[in-house]
């Protein structure tokens, strides 16, 4: 019969508590606290590359609006404000968030306010948009964003040379048409509010590519905002080197062409280039394509250093 040293034993047991403690200190001397502030104007924005603009609904004055970015584990202390020219009731649905959706979420009137707290629990790409009603209107008129949790253990996912955010969206020519918008009588998909915005093959208007060099990881993060359709988001002359599904590094696929991202979903699209030239990044729904969802990435060994990196992962 096998003896049990139990003073050995409650030993182990006891730094085995210690490790457990120091890991759980370590973890909370992790987590931080990150204000979020968003402004909800009702201001002109452009639709196209020619600088015609209509009047949006944003957040603070862009479509999308800023890229909001933590870490798993932060504590996230978001204010609202909606602007007292307003006209309309506006709230933030954030999909990273885990909260009441009934007491967070609920509308805010033109001159006033609202502060909410919750945990980034789970690491990835999540959307975020306006959830007053009707919302579908809201969406549409461009109250939209991205929200970045990077995960805790930076050694999770291979470490990205470039970064891209791309939100996709639907727009209408009548944005008062709330049953065109039920109907799904869209004019124009896009990337990041303006049809063809870095694709300059497709319009001649079209200022800016985005940019990497061959040999780099560009990690393409897309949020399909819709408000209606999905994407089949597929790169083309390129492969996914890795895809992660809502952008959890624990979601992985390999070598995809393809990837479909529902409605008010999103994910994270790893791609590399083993040669210079150009790959396009599309919904490969063609009506989707060509109205304007058509990105282009240019790999050149000359490419701007500043592309895909700081303010210009959502290029404007």
């Amino acid at each position: 019969m096998r003896r049990v040293n139990f003073r050995t034993t409650a030993r182990a047991g006891t730094m085995a508590a210690a490790l457990l403690m120091t890991s759980a200190v370590l973890n909370v001397a992790h987590a931080k606290t990150v204000k979020v502030e968003l402004t909800a104007l009702e201001t002109k924005v452009p639709i196209d590359n020619e600088g015609h603009t209509v009047m949006g609904w944003t957040f603070n004055g862009h479509i999308p609006g800023p890229v909001v970015r933590a870490t798993e584990g932060d504590t996230i202390e978001f204010t609202l404000k909606n602007d007292p020219a307003n006209k309309n009731s506006h709230s933030v649905d954030f999909h990273a968030a885990r909260t009441d959706v009934l007491g967070a979420f609920a509308p805010v009137k033109p001159g006033e306010s609202k502060s909410y707290t919750f945990t980034a629990d789970h690491p990835g790409v999540f959307f975020y948009h306006c959830g007053a009603d009707s919302m579908i209107q809201h969406i549409a008129r461009g109250m939209i964003g991205a929200i970045i949790i990077d995960p805790k253990d930076p050694n999770s996912m291979p470490k990205a040379d470039r970064e891209y955010i791309l939100v996709e969206h639907q727009t209408y020519d009548n944005p008062e048409d709330v049953k065109g918008m039920m109907d799904n009588k869209w004019q124009h998909d896009m990337f990041n509010s303006v049809p063809f915005q870095y694709d300059p093959v497709h319009d001649t208007n079209a200022t800016q590519t985005l940019e990497a060099k061959p040999g780099e990881r560009v990690r393409i993060y897309l949020v399909n905002a819709g408000p209606n359709e999905f994407s089949g988001f597929h790169p083309i002359a390129g492969i996914w080197d890795r895809v992660y599904p809502s952008g959890n590094p624990k979601n992985v696929l390999v070598g995809m062409q393809h990837y479909t991202v529902a409605p008010g979903d999103a994910a994270t699209f790893d791609i590399i280039s083993p040669v210079e030239g150009a790959n396009a990044l599309v919904n490969h729904s063609m009506r989707a394509a060509l109205s304007g969802a058509i990105a282009i990435i240019m790999f050149n060994n000359k490419a701007d250093p500043t592309m895909g990196r700081g303010e210009k992962i959502l290029p404007r």
